[in-house]
């Protein structure tokens, strides 16, 4: 529908690896705009070179001549950032333009992008309008840190990624993970889904998840135990308050029950 897809979720739940599994199935090139506050658009769209513009004032002056406006904002001047590079021709086709985390922009930045999600174009005032040929396949995510203005999501496609099944789970450490043993794998999966039950701060991730079971690996662990879990749980939780919870007996049902889920 060439319409671009706004993906909202928790932290972690693999949104950001959406769009990089897209370019890499698609053979696309990738250009990420990480989104922060304060983001403008010498940083998102384009900037001048502004040395050389002056190197070329500074040559014309000492040849007696004069450096032309249409001369000093030529395309040779003009530093492309991600979101104009994405309008530009790409080999292998249209790229696939990530715009990271755009909650953490700042709402002024929201409306400058209406332009470019609606028309795929962007305005520079010294030479004019630059339109994409061939659109590229943008994609928005969001961690939903504050509300994304409804003019935005009006012009998307909208998906909430949540956290992954059981089953969806074993499969991404399948991939991820693959010198990993069968159960030493289930009993990871269970306790993250279990554990994700729980009270928590800041619930694990996918990605917590996936270097959790590298760490695990790294250590030679074929089975967790309360010890096991206890000394890695530094991997799965990032909130000093969520480690305090989870005491010895604490873990160990919480194992039980992650045991009882792997088994069904």
């Amino acid at each position: 529908m060439g319409k671009p897809l706004f993906l909202e979720g928790e932290p972690g739940t693999g949104k950001t690896e959406i769009a990089k599994a897209l370019g890499t199935a698609l053979g696309r090139r990738l250009l990420r705009l990480q989104c922060y506050e304060g983001l403008d658009t010498a940083a998102a769209v384009y900037e001048w070179n502004y040395a050389a513009q002056m190197i070329e004032i500074r040559l014309a002056e000492a040849a007696a001549t004069r450096a032309e406006a249409s001369d000093l904002f030529d395309a040779r001047f003009l530093i492309k950032r991600p979101l104009l590079e994405a309008l530009e021709p790409q080999p292998g086709g249209p790229p696939v333009l990530l715009i990271d985390e755009l909650d953490r922009a700042d709402e002024p930045f929201e409306a400058f992008l209406l332009e470019i999600l609606s028309d795929y174009q962007v305005t520079v005032p010294e030479t004019g309008t630059i339109k994409a040929e061939h659109p590229p396949i943008v994609v928005i995510t969001s961690n939903r840190t504050r509300e994304i203005h409804d003019a935005v999501k009006r012009r998307c496609l909208y998906h909430w990624v949540d956290y992954p099944s059981m089953e969806r789970e074993l499969a991404i450490l399948a991939a991820r993970a693959p010198a990993l043993p069968a159960e030493l794998s289930r009993q990871i999966a269970a306790f993250v889904q279990t554990l994700r039950g729980e009270d928590l701060f800041k619930k694990p991730g996918v990605a917590e998840t996936i270097d959790w079971a590298s760490a695990l690996a790294a250590l030679d662990v074929v089975q967790l135990t309360p010890e096991t879990i206890c000394d890695t749980l530094g991997v799965l939780l990032k909130y000093q308050d969520d480690i305090a919870r989870l005491t010895a007996g604490e873990t160990a049902r919480l194992l039980d029950e992650a045991r009882a889920r792997a088994a069904a």
